[in-house]
């Protein structure tokens, strides 16, 4: 790949804003589009180009990069008339690092293989902080080639990057992440709660358990907000339920019965039904404490 490179980056939300500001910073120059316009100012007032559809920014790229919100989101913006697909130059290459469907993803990489065009699969975890900091783990599906000249610009947003197989693997193993994560929010909330109930001070119980056997990602960075009752969204709760949705689809498809991530399903679909869907994954905790 060329030192510089010109990108269309569609979806400048609360993790996009980071990752496609690292690119511009490393001295790539942006074409961004998304739904609302003043998430992307940061970005236009560094120099950014702005277009209004996702369609329109592709048309100018070298390289296209999604992070938008849902799977109907993916499949319009690259499927729908006017979309990614139909105006997209041949030989650009397609990143979407949306966490979406597996079928979609190998949708998305049989279209493009009809109009000489590369696509790859690579959702990411580690929630805002993670975009900020690129530091980002990235699961990425799709031929070797693709993800050899994607690599240079993964570098930039995160460390841990991996090439899962072919179309669909890096939406795979993001489910994986989900399942784990999922059930593990669980875990903290279930195990604070319980030191509440029993009288302790759950904030020195996190103190002594976060450290330990119990300890997870979640543990440190996301426990400590909800014990401080900030349920800003580093992760939303609509999101989460997506995920969980995805995942329980692919499992039921391959006859694979997952308890846990049911279980946790539940739980969240009450979290949502209070109304706090666009709050961030920790307000599970509020849950448990209104119980």
């Amino acid at each position: 790949m060329s030192a510089s490179l010109s990108i269309a980056f569609i979806g400048t939300g609360v993790m996009g804003r980071s990752m496609a500001g690292h690119l511009q910073k490393a001295g790539h120059r942006l074409h961004v589009y998304n739904r609302t316009k003043e998430k992307a100012q940061a970005l236009l007032d560094a120099g950014a180009t702005w277009h209004d559809s996702a369609g329109s920014a592709a048309a100018e790229a070298e390289v296209v990069i999604t992070m938008v919100g849902f799977p109907t989101d993916v499949e319009q913006t690259y499927l729908g008339q006017g979309g990614i697909l139909e105006r997209a130059r041949p030989g650009a290459l397609l990143i979407d690092m949306t966490t979406s469907s597996p079928t979609l993803a190998r949708r998305i990489a049989e279209a493009g293989v009809k109009r000489g065009i590369s696509s790859l699969d690579a959702p990411v975890s580690g929630g805002d902080l993670g975009a900020r900091e690129a530091r980002l783990v990235i699961m990425v599906g799709g031929e070797p080639a693709a993800f050899a000249r994607a690599r240079p610009l993964f570098e930039f947003m995160g460390k841990n990057i991996a090439l899962h197989g072919g179309p669909g693997a890096g939406q795979y193993c993001k489910m994986a992440n989900q399942i784990a994560v999922a059930v593990g929010m669980v875990a903290w909330c279930e195990a604070l709660a319980y030191a509440k109930k029993a009288g302790l001070d759950p904030n020195a119980v996190h103190a002594s358990i976060s450290g330990g056997a119990a300890g997870s990602w979640a543990m440190t960075n996301l426990a400590p907000r909800a014990l401080g009752d900030n349920y800003a969204p580093g992760f939303y709760v609509k999101h989460i339920l997506k995920d969980m949705r995805i995942a329980l689809e692919s499992a039921a498809e391959m006859k694979l019965d997952l308890p846990g991530l049911a279980g946790a399903k539940k739980l969240y679909d009450q979290v949502a039904a209070r109304g706090w869907e666009d709050c961030g994954t920790q307000a599970l905790y509020r849950l448990y404490a209104s119980l």
